[in-house]
C-alpha cells in the first residue's frame, strides 16, 4: 500500500498555520481573543530570560501585534482563564485543560520526590505540611516569605532553601497553585482557593488512559503532523512508549494515518497525521516580518525546523560567543537570526553572518537600542526594531 506524501512546501504551510504564523498578526489581542490564541497554541512558555523581551511576550506579539504584556497578566491573574504549570518548562495553560493535568501532578510528585532528595538541600519533605499549614492560615506566599525559617545557604540560582523546594514540590504535585508573579517571583496559594472545584475535585479527574489519549490528540492537532516522539515531547507528560502505543491504536481506529513528509534535500520522513491532512489548504503566508523568540513553539525543536527549512544557521542558537536574541520569519520561512557578538549587534541569514560596525552612524545607535543595550528591552518589540533588522539583512544580502 502506497503511503500518502506531503510535499515540503505544503508541510511548511500546515506547520506554520498550526502555530498561528501564516495569517497577518492583526486583530484583537486581549481577553477572549488572547485566551483563544493561547488555546490554539496549547500553552505559552514563561521564561525569565529577557532577550528582546520576555519569551511569552514575544511569542504572543509575533501573532498579534496589538498584544501588550498587561493583557496576559490580566487573563492569568485577574480572570483566572489560565493556570501555570509545567510542560517542557514553566508555562501558562488554558484553565479548561486543568483536569488533564492530574496525570502530570501524580508523575511529578513521584519523580521529583526521588530526584530532589539527592539534588536539593536536605529537609524539604519535613517542611511540606508546615508550608501548607502556613498558607492555609496566612494566605498566599512567595518563597522569600518563608526563607527566614531556613538556614541560609551559600547562594546560587538553584540552591533553594528547604521551604522553597517544598513550595515548588507542592505546586508541581498539585497541592498549591501559582496565582501570579511579582517580577518573576511566584506567589503560591492553596489549589482549592484558586481552581474551581469543577476542575480540581477528585470526582472529575480523568483516568490515566483518558489523559494519555487527550495529550496525544491535543499535541497532534497543534503540530499538524508528527512522529510519536514529537507527540510525547509536545506536553512532555506522556512517555515516548505511551505515545508510540497511542499512535498504533489511533491508526487502527482510523483516527490518524501514517504519511511521509518531504524534508529539504529530498528525503522523506515518516510521521502521523489526521486523515484529512492532504486536503488541508492553509492560506498563503503573509510577507510581513515577525520577530520570534528563541523559545517560540515553532522553532523550539531545532532539528524539526532544520528538516523543514534546511538551513540550520537560520534556526540554530549559533556560536558560543554569539548571544542569540531573536529569530526572523519572513514570508513563511525563518530568514535569519539576530543577537550580540562580543558586545556588537550581530545578524545572520542565508547569505552569511557578520557584525554591524559601530561606526555606521545612526544604524549602529538603532542596533544598540534594538537589542536592549542602552534602552529598556521591553521597547524593542516595535516597528523600528523590525525595520532595522530587515534593512540590515537586506544590505548584507542575507535575505536571499
Amino acid at each position: 500500500m502506497t503511503v500518502p506524501r506531503l510535499d515540503n512546501r505544503q508541510a511548511r504551510l500546515i506547520f506554520l498555520d498550526r502555530h498561528a504564523l501564516v495569517e497577518p498578526p492583526v486583530g484583537p489581542a486581549k481577553d477572549d481573543a488572547l485566551a483563544a490564541m493561547i488555546h490554539r497554541l496549547g500553552f505559552v512558555q514563561l521564561d525569565s530570560v529577557n532577550t528582546v523581551a520576555r519569551a511569552h511576550d514575544m511569542i504572543l506579539y509575533a501573532r498579534r501585534s496589538r498584544y501588550r504584556p498587561k493583557d496576559l497578566r490580566y487573563l492569568y491573574e485577574r480572570d483566572r482563564a489560565l493556570f501555570e504549570h509545567w510542560t517542557h518548562d514553566a508555562a501558562v495553560i488554558p484553565m479548561a485543560f486543568y483536569p488533564q493535568w492530574h496525570l502530570r501532578f501524580l508523575r511529578d510528585a513521584d519523580e521529583l520526590r526521588k530526584k530532589w532528595r539527592n539534588w536539593r538541600r536536605d529537609g524539604f519533605e519535613a517542611r511540606l505540611q508546615t508550608v501548607l499549614d502556613h498558607i492555609r492560615d496566612h494566605g498566599p506566599v512567595m518563597s522569600s516569605d518563608l526563607a527566614a525559617e531556613d538556614k541560609k545557604s551559600s547562594g546560587g540560582w538553584w540552591d533553594w532553601h528547604p521551604s522553597k523546594t517544598a513550595l515548588e514540590f507542592l505546586w508541581r504535585s498539585g497541592a498549591l497553585a501559582v496565582i501570579g508573579r511579582n517580577g518573576f517571583r511566584k506567589r503560591y496559594d492553596l489549589t482549592e482557593r484558586v481552581i474551581d472545584q469543577g476542575l480540581c475535585h477528585p470526582s472529575v479527574r480523568p483516568s490515566e488512559a483518558n489523559c494519555i489519549d487527550w495529550h496525544c490528540n491535543a499535541a497532534l492537532d497543534r503540530l499538524g503532523f508528527a512522529t510519536s516522539g514529537e507527540i510525547a515531547a509536545f506536553w512532555a507528560t506522556v512517555s515516548p512508549q505511551e505515545a508510540k502505543d497511542w499512535c498504533a491504536g489511533a491508526n487502527q481506529r482510523g483516527e490518524i494515518i501514517p504519511i511521509e513528509v518531504e524534508c529539504t534535500g529530498g528525503t522523506w520522513r515518516k510521521v502521523y497525521a489526521r486523515p484529512d491532512i492532504l486536503t488541508t489548504t492553509p492560506p498563503a503566508p503573509t510577507g510581513r516580518m515577525r520577530v520570534l523568540s528563541p523559545f517560540d513553539p515553532a522553532l523550539r525543536d531545532r532539528n524539526r525546523a532544520e528538516r523543514l527549512w534546511g538551513d540550520r544557521n537560520l534556526c540554530a542558537q549559533g556560536e558560543a560567543a554569539v548571544r542569540i536574541l531573536c529569530f526572523l520569519l519572513v514570508g513563511g520561512r525563518p530568514t535569519g537570526r539576530a543577537g550580540r557578538y562580543e558586545g556588537s549587534p550581530w545578524c545572520a541569514g542565508s547569505g552569511g553572518a557578520g557584525r554591524l560596525a559601530r561606526g555606521r552612524g545612526q544604524m549602529a545607535e538603532d542596533a544598540d537600542c534594538a537589542v536592549g543595550i542602552r534602552t529598556d528591552p521591553r521597547r524593542a518589540i516595535c516597528r523600528s526594531w523590525r525595520c532595522f533588522v530587515w534593512h540590515w539583512l537586506a544590505a548584507h544580502r542575507c535575505l536571499g
